[in-house]
């Protein structure tokens, strides 16, 4: 097998490790109360260091099926690694704001941090399914 499908599977597996482990990761934040401070700044740390991750991880899977002579799929998770740069100012974005809003005692502001965090989840399974459907049309 050429060295770039090497290197194409190694960051598509680390794409999936990633995506399901802050997926099942960040299902037990959305029980915060955001009372403090702290809790909206730890969820916000953690889809940033998400984010910067699956960016790396989609970037390398892109180069490698590039090399590899895979157009579709270089396309494919080079799509993913811009979509998590502008998921990620977007959305941490967002949870900045409703933060603010939080810590102002500002109504409902914490049912919408908890529905952008969870809109937020809902992408990552998408992603995961994706990079599932995409392995299976590969190797099929």
């Amino acid at each position: 097998m050429p060295f770039a499908f090497h290197i194409a599977l190694l960051f598509t597996v680390a794409l999936m490790v990633t995506t399901l482990y802050f997926l099942l990761g960040g299902l037990p934040l959305l029980t915060l109360k955001h009372d403090t401070p702290m809790d909206a700044r730890f969820v916000r740390g953690f889809f940033r260091l998400y984010y910067k991750t699956v960016f790396v991880a989609a970037l390398g899977a892109s180069l490698g099926f590039a090399i590899w002579g895979k157009p579709v799929f270089a396309l494919a998770t080079a799509a993913m690694a811009l979509l998590a740069q502008a998921l990620r100012r977007y959305l941490i974005d967002a949870m900045q704001r409703l933060d603010e809003r939080i810590q102002a005692n500002h109504e409902g502001s914490v049912r919408r941090f908890r529905r952008v965090h969870g809109f937020a989840l809902s992408l990552n399974l998408l992603q995961l399914v994706v990079l599932v459907w995409g392995l299976n049309k590969l190797f099929a």
